[in-house]
């Protein structure tokens, strides 16, 4: 157990944390967990990097801790009716499909190599700053509509095109 594998597995415990912040309406607070969140993401990646503690445990728990996250402050927002239901289905249905079809390859004895494609880490990036902006918004007061808006259509493109560019490699790759 590496100290960069620790702070992941406490970035998984502020995910209760930052859903009974926002379920209670403790928007500052929900906003300063997922902002210590983000933080030890950085923090965890750069001592495994820095001071050579790269994991294979880490590699597979640090994208889960991230999804975990991300998922469940989308399910919670979608749930309190800050961000619109049919966004949070969207964003949700991605990930299972993802999920869904790299267990299909594994039950079909075709493998796929798990990978993030660069369309999907800018995907993951604007959804984290999109739930950074609805949280910072609903925690100082300060309205920002005009960005919000643009925010949830920059994830819905995103997110339509990252689905889409994994379904298209998975389609290949089952083909091949």
């Amino acid at each position: 157990m590496t100290i960069p594998n620790l702070i992941t597995i406490l970035r998984f415990c502020l995910v209760p944390l930052a859903v009974l912040c926002i379920t209670s309406g403790a928007w500052g607070w929900a906003f300063v967990t997922f902002l210590v969140a983000g933080i030890s993401d950085g923090v965890d990646g750069f001592i495994a990097k820095r001071f050579d503690m790269r994991s294979e445990l880490g590699a597979v728990l640090d994208p889960l801790a991230d999804k975990a996250l991300l998922v469940s402050i989308f399910v919670t927002l979608g749930i309190v009716g800050v961000v619109p239901v049919w966004l949070v289905i969207l964003t949700v249905f991605r990930d299972f499909m993802i999920i869904g079809a790299v267990l299909v390859s594994w039950v079909m004895s075709q493998p796929v190599q798990i990978a993030p494609l660069m369309l999907s880490k800018l995907n993951t990036a604007v959804q984290i700053a999109f739930v950074a902006l609805v949280l910072f918004a609903r925690g100082t007061g300060w309205p920002f509509p005009f960005l919000i808006e643009v925010g949830s259509i920059l994830v819905t493109l995103l997110t339509i095109a990252s689905a889409a560019a994994y379904l298209r490699q998975w389609l290949n790759h089952m083909a091949g």
